[in-house]
């Protein structure tokens, strides 16, 4: 009976060790500097200033890590249409971006 156990412990331990670490540990977070294209209450829409590019981020529910440069925290309502932010986000569900921070600022640094 003992022996049996250790078995199905054993096996499950090896496929654990062959499947490896789950795919999200291994999606990097990034930074982005860009102005706002689109803004809705569980989505962004930035541009690139580096591409050119328009990339999407999801916002979760109650979404309120917006802050100015200095650090001070900032409303939702400091989020509009050609604003210059910086954006800290995440790729770990499913591939989609998850915007973590938002960081508006005066202008957008020189690249």
């Amino acid at each position: 009976m003992l022996k049996k156990g250790l078995t199905a412990v054993g096996a499950a331990a090896m496929t654990v060790a062959m499947m490896g670490a789950p795919a999200y540990a291994y999606t990097p977070t990034g930074t982005m500097y860009g102005t706002i294209q689109h803004v809705s209450s569980d989505n962004i829409k930035i541009r690139d200033q580096a591409t050119g590019k328009t990339m999407g981020f999801v916002m979760t529910p109650h979404f309120n890590s917006v802050f100015t440069k200095d650090g001070k925290t900032a409303q939702m309502s400091f989020l509009r249409n050609g604003t210059p932010v910086e954006i800290l986000y995440d790729q770990h569900m499913l591939g989609t971006r998850h915007a973590d921070k938002i960081i508006v600022l005066r202008h957008l640094p020189r690249m």
